[in-house]
């Protein structure tokens, strides 16, 4: 039978799971929204950020109410790593909300280009972030050590496609309005990555105790 620090313990998991469910939503969400043109779809990605928010909040009081009853030194780090996790997801969903008032503002312009590479990157972020999650559920620090590579290949795709707007901006100055809004939900992409790569890091110190922060991203971590 579970102790009663116990059955908290797995509502705090429970709560970060939801967290991520949200954040992966909203960022679904949110460029459909640009690439459906859909405002209405917008406007409740941003009124959706509410019920993330307030679920960090919970995973924090949780957490600091469990922090003066974990028996163990793995039950602190299940705490912390909690409090830490929430935090990203939490940025996520703000990452979110910025990529939809984006959304509704290059709504009102007719569109500069095919949108093929902000999806590309929206696919990816993801994929980072479910398998960094994944892990978590897993209790898998490989498979959180195998997401961390992968944010290179973001980064470069930004850097890509922030070089082609910029191109466009220099062709013809009409286009540095929706230019930017398109650079800021890319930088967003690639934010969204970061802290996938967050979480997993976050994952591998959970599971095997070691803080492989700060490391190169793209070198094998022994």
């Amino acid at each position: 039978m579970q102790t009663h620090f116990e059955k908290e313990l797995a509502a705090l998991k429970e709560k970060l799971l939801t967290m991520g469910s949200l954040a992966e939503s909203a960022v679904t969400r949110a460029v459909k929204a640009l690439v459906d043109r859909d405002d209405d779809l917008a406007r409740q990605v941003q009124a959706a950020d509410d019920e993330l928010d307030a679920l960090e909040v919970e995973v924090d009081d949780l957490a600091i109410q469990l922090l003066s009853k974990a028996p163990l030194a793995s039950d602190l780090r299940l705490i912390t790593v909690a409090m830490k996790i929430s935090h990203d997801l939490e940025r996520v969903g703000d990452e979110a909300t910025k990529i939809s008032r984006r959304a509704i503002d290059l709504g009102r312009e007719p569109q500069l280009k095919p949108y093929v590479d902000i999806p590309r990157m929206t696919t990816m972020a993801l994929e980072m972030l479910k398998g960094a999650l994944d892990a978590f559920v897993r209790r898998d620090s490989a498979a959180a050590r195998a997401v961390i590579p992968r944010d290179t290949e973001v980064d470069a795709l930004n850097k890509q496609l922030h070089r082609e707007l910029a191109s466009f901006m220099v062709e013809n100055p009409a286009n540095i309005s929706r230019c930017l809004s398109l650079m800021v939900i890319s930088k967003s992409l690639e934010r969204i990555a970061d802290h996938a790569t967050n979480v997993a890091e976050e994952v591998v110190f959970l599971f095997e105790g070691r803080d492989i922060r700060h490391q190169l991203k793209g070198k094998a971590l022994a």
